[in-house]
C-alpha cells in the first residue's frame, strides 16, 4: 500500500508532496482509497462533503467504530502526515481478518476531505462542514491564491457543492472515532516508545495580517521619507517569536504575500498570516494580544495602516477521557501507553464536541513534520497497526 501511495503528488524537485484539495493529486489519492476499499470488500461511498467512507457491517446500526485520516498535504509536506493514519486503517483491518476476529459493531475507514487547508486557507475543512462548524454560505467564501473558489474547486472535480453542509445523520452512526497519525513532535521518541495516546490538542488559531504603506521606487526613495510595510511585517515577525518565548507557546509567520512584489519596488502592502498555538486559552491570548500590541506600535511608528482578522480558531480539545481510558486498558501491558498532548490540529479534535474521539500518535525520531524531511521507522508504524488493530478489536470486536 505505501509504495503504491507513495508517488501520488510526489514533487520531484523537493521530494515533498502537494496534494492540495480538489486537485489531479488529490483525484489520484481518492482513487486509491477507493481501490483499497474495493479490493476489501467493503462498501465505498462519499458524503456530501466530500469525505471518503469505507464501510465493513451496516452503517445504519448507530454505533460504528470509524478509523482513518487524511491524503492531502501542505505544500511539500512529508509522505506520513495523514496517510499514515489511512494505510495504517487498512492494514489494521487485514490484520483483524488475519486474527479472524468477529466484529459485533460496523467498521469503517475514512479519508477526511481537505484537513490541511493547504489551498484555501482553513484547516479541516471536510470535518469542519460535516459537524457543523462551517457553514456552506462561509465554505462559498473560500478562495485559494488564484481567485478560485471553494464551490468552482469541488465543480472541476466532478463533486457537487451544492450538497455541502452539516452532516448529523452520518455522524449518528457513528460510536466511536480513532484517528491514528505520525507525532508532529519528539515526545515519544524522548521516552523511548513507539506509540502514544493523545490527552488534548491545544488550542490554535490563523490570523491576518495586513500592513498598508505607500509603494515607490527602491532608488530613489530617502529611507526617511518612505512608509515600508515590511519593515513593519519584519518586526512584528521578531516580536512574534519573543511573546512566544515568555508565554511557552509557539507563534510562527510562514505565509507572506507582498504588493507589488517587485524587487525595485517598495512595497505597498505586505499580508503575513500568524498561526500560534499554546497549551491553554489564557496563554494564546496572551500571546496573540501582544503580538498585535507590537505591531501596532510599529505600524504608528512607521507611519502604516494595520488590519488584523482572525480567519480560523479551533479551541482546545479534550478528548473524551472515557475512550481514551479505554485504549489506554486495551493496549496496557507491563508498560504503560504515555499519554501526551499535541500542538497540532486533527479531524479527530474537530469531531470531539459530536462523537467520542481518540488518537493514536506513532514515533517520529526526528519530530520533524509538514517537510519532506517527515519520517517514522517501519518497525514502528507496524507496531502502531497492531496497536490501532488492538484498539478496533476491543471496541468492535468484543
Amino acid at each position: 500500500m505505501w509504495r503504491s501511495l507513495r508517488p501520488i503528488g510526489r514533487s520531484d524537485a523537493s521530494g515533498g508532496y502537494r496534494r492540495s484539495a480538489w486537485t489531479g493529486a488529490d483525484a489520484e489519492c481518492r482513487l486509491w482509497f477507493q481501490a483499497q476499499a474495493e479490493a476489501r470488500g467493503l462498501d465505498h461511498e462519499v458524503d456530501r462533503n466530500g469525505n471518503q467512507w469505507a464501510w465493513l457491517g451496516d452503517p445504519s446500526r448507530g454505533d460504528a467504530v470509524v478509523t482513518g485520516s487524511h491524503l492531502d498535504s501542505v505544500p511539500d509536506g512529508g509522505a506520513f502526515d495523514g496517510p499514515l493514519g489511512v494505510v495504517s486503517a487498512f492494514a489494521a483491518l487485514d490484520e483483524l481478518r488475519a486474527r479472524k476476529v468477529a466484529f459485533r459493531r460496523p467498521l469503517a475507514i475514512t479519508n477526511f476531505g481537505d484537513e490541511e487547508g493547504a489551498r484555501f486557507g482553513l484547516a479541516c475543512v471536510g470535518s469542519r462542514l460535516t459537524a457543523g462548524k462551517l457553514t456552506r454560505e462561509k465554505a462559498y467564501e473560500l478562495t485559494d491564491a488564484d481567485g478560485i473558489t471553494l464551490p468552482q474547486a469541488m465543480e472541476a472535480a466532478g463533486y457537487d457543492p451544492a450538497a455541502i453542509g452539516p452532516d448529523p445523520e452520518r455522524l449518528a452512526r457513528i460510536g466511536a472515532f480513532v484517528e491514528l497519525h505520525v507525532e508532529q513532535g519528539r515526545a515519544l521518541d524522548l521516552s523511548g516508545d513507539p506509540v502514544g495516546i493523545a490527552s488534548a490538542i491545544w488550542p490554535h488559531g490563523r490570523w491576518r495580517f495586513d500592513f498598508r504603506g505607500e509603494a515607490n521606487h527602491a532608488g530613489t526613495t530617502r529611507l526617511v521619507d518612505r512608509r515600508d510595510p515590511m519593515l513593519t511585517y519584519a518586526e512584528t515577525v521578531l516580536a512574534a517569536r519573543r511573546e512566544a518565548e515568555l508565554a511557552g507557546a509557539v507563534a510562527t509567520f510562514g505565509k507572506i504575500s507582498v504588493e507589488p512584489n517587485g524587487v525595485n519596488a517598495i512595497p505597498s502592502l505586505v499580508r503575513g498570516w500568524l498561526d500560534s498555538r499554546a497549551a491553554d486559552q489564557s496563554t494564546l491570548d496572551t500571546v496573540v494580544t501582544g503580538i498585535e500590541k507590537a505591531a501596532r506600535e510599529y505600524a504608528d511608528r512607521h507611519g502604516i495602516d494595520l488590519d488584523v482578522v482572525r480567519e480560523s480558531f479551533t479551541p482546545v480539545v479534550e478528548f473524551e477521557h472515557a475512550l481514551r481510558d479505554e485504549l489506554g486498558a486495551i493496549l496496557g501491558g507491563e508498560r504503560a501507553i504515555p499519554v501526551l498532548g499535541t500542538g497540532a490540529g486533527h479531524d479527530a479534535g474537530i469531531l470531539s464536541e459530536s462523537i467520542p474521539t481518540a488518537m493514536l500518535f506513532v514515533r517520529n525520531p526526528t519530530g520533524i513534520s509538514h517537510s519532506p524531511a517527515e519520517f517514522a521507522a517501519e518497525d514502528d508504524c507496524l507496531t502502531g497497526v497492531t496497536a490501532l488493530a488492538d484498539v478496533l478489536e476491543g471496541l468492535a470486536c468484543r
